[in-house]
């Protein structure tokens, strides 16, 4: 089978590397996991895998390349994964060969052991993966996948614990980055977050003695299931029809979840933290027409994501908000093979501008973020060719001038717009009239932290914007990464 092609005209956003779900104590839970992880795709769209256990039938996985609408909505595959207990997984690539990606490389992960099998599902990335990979190697591991989540399974493999849950424990203490793990057994549904909480996970009630663990609250509504809570940082919890058993397997640390997931990879109706992400989203613009405003005729999003920000920025600015940007819904990931003729055509075949309503207006455009630029400048011609007569662009993030290592598909840091250039540099790069990003600080209050950052001891992590790594990524250290000079995970990593 041809790997699934990613979107060739979506190579300058950032991207979230996965989305994870899991049932336990309902018939025919594939099915739930199907519909959990359809609600989970703008999490990542390149493949989907779902396993599940049958007391009499045992293990079943399927694997494909491309949306979970086109694949597990298929009775002739949900047939073939009966049971009361399932989990699934969709992803981009994190770490791996993105250019040549195996259907071996698709979550979930299967391992089977003296007590039975387990599958792993991971959101995150492993920073320490490729010292472990050479290490499990050179004891006689043999590797089936590029993953880094692999590693996790190899690892448990090699415990002396007498149960899977003590051996998944075992393992992700040898792990360092970020995780997000859903596993189950013949069993058991097992949910883990790694200590400092980077990435999400929620659980939820499922009728009268099942349960739900997903990445985000809006894969719960979509089943109908009641949701319970979040799994703490460095929580895990073993779950049985009608049961939840709670544990902390690693040593106490602050949270530090990412602050990006507010900006823009979670869905806007989900909740995080107990607060909308949408209501975050909206703020951040309030604080961006506080700290850039600027006079104008129309406040207009970059679709989809941009909306949310544009709108407070509208509200707080007394700007109108209006459609100035139309985006094509229909226009699938796979569309057709691009050709140089079609791939210069670029972002004019995703989105359209609303002509009528641009010309001779001073536009104010707001998106979520800025990485290469290379859109940014593609959206402003399009705006100017259709009459404006000014284009000034607020960003709801601020410059992210570093890479993410904790499951975030980034560029190297010298593909980083604002790496290269000031502020100012790249306000004039792009060609625009003005050009401005919320402060960190404002970032945190739109996401509930009155007081702004907290520099000694920052509330999430910020990485990509502030270079301060709550992890030293160990593997990128030793390829030669420079960390900030002077952060404290540098001194750590020192």
């Amino acid at each position: 089978m041809k790997p699934f092609l990613a979107d060739p005209f979506d190579s300058d956003s950032l991207h979230e590397e996965c989305g994870v779900f899991g049932v336990i104590g309902v018939a025919d839970a594939a099915s739930f996991v199907a519909l959990g992880l359809h609600a989970l795709q703008h999490r990542g769209q390149e493949a989907g895998g779902i396993y599940a256990h049958d007391p009499e039938q045992g293990f079943n996985g399927a694997h494909r390349f491309g949306y979970v609408r086109d694949n597990f909505t298929k009775a002739e595959v949900i047939s073939t994964l009966p049971g009361p207990l399932a989990i699934g997984h969709v992803r981009y690539s994190t770490a791996g060969t993105k250019a040549n990606t195996a259907i071996r490389d698709v979550q979930p992960f299967f391992g089977e052991f003296a007590m039975g099998g387990c599958a792993i599902a991971h959101n995150g990335n492993i920073t320490n993966a490729t010292a472990l990979r050479r290490e499990l190697i050179e004891r006689g591991s043999i590797f089936q996948s590029s993953s880094d989540s692999e590693c996790i399974i190899h690892l448990m493999a090699r415990s002396i614990q007498r149960n899977l849950a003590e051996r998944l424990k075992d393992a992700l203490r040898r792990v360092e980055g970020a995780f997000s793990v859903i596993a189950m057994t013949r069993t058991k549904l097992i949910g883990v977050r790694d200590p400092l909480g980077v990435r999400p996970l929620v659980l939820g009630r499922v009728g009268d003695d099942g349960y739900a663990l997903a990445s985000e609250t809006c894969a719960l509504d979509i089943i109908g299931a009641e949701f319970v809570r979040e799994i703490e940082p460095g929580e895990m919890v073993v779950i049985s029809p009608g049961k939840v058993e709670s544990s902390r397997p690693f040593a106490p640390a602050g949270s530090r979840f990412c602050i990006f997931e507010h900006v823009y990879f979670s869905r806007p109706d989900s909740i995080i933290g107990g607060r909308s992400v949408y209501e975050t989203r909206r703020q951040i613009g309030v604080e961006l027409a506080r700290e850039a405003p600027i006079e104008a005729d129309l406040v207009c999003a970059v679709p989809d994501s941009g909306t949310p920000a544009a709108i407070g920025y509208a509200q707080e600015s007394g700007i109108p908000f209006g459609m100035g940007i139309i985006r094509n819904q229909y226009m699938g990931r796979t569309f057709i093979e691009p050709t140089d003729q079609i791939r210069n055509m670029g972002v004019r075949l995703k989105l359209n501008v609303n002509r009528a309503l641009i010309q001779g207006k001073r536009v104010v455009l707001v998106d979520d973020s800025v990485v290469r630029g290379t859109t940014s400048r593609k959206i402003k011609d399009m705006i100017l060719d259709a009459g404006a007569a000014e284009v000034h662009f607020r960003i709801a993030s601020p410059p992210t001038a570093w890479p993410c290592f904790y499951g975030v598909d980034t560029p190297d840091r010298g593909k980083l717009l604002a790496a290269q250039m000031t502020p100012a540099e790249m306000r004039d790069w792009i060609g625009v009239d003005s050009l401005a990003f919320v402060s960190l600080d404002g970032l945190y209050r739109a996401a509930g932290e009155a007081g702004g950052r907290k520099n000694d001891c920052p509330q999430y992590c910020d990485a990509c914007f502030s270079g301060d790594y709550p992890v030293a990524p160990s593997d990128q250290i030793e390829r030669g990464f420079q960390m900030l000079e002077g952060s404290e995970t540098a001194h750590a990593a020192e």
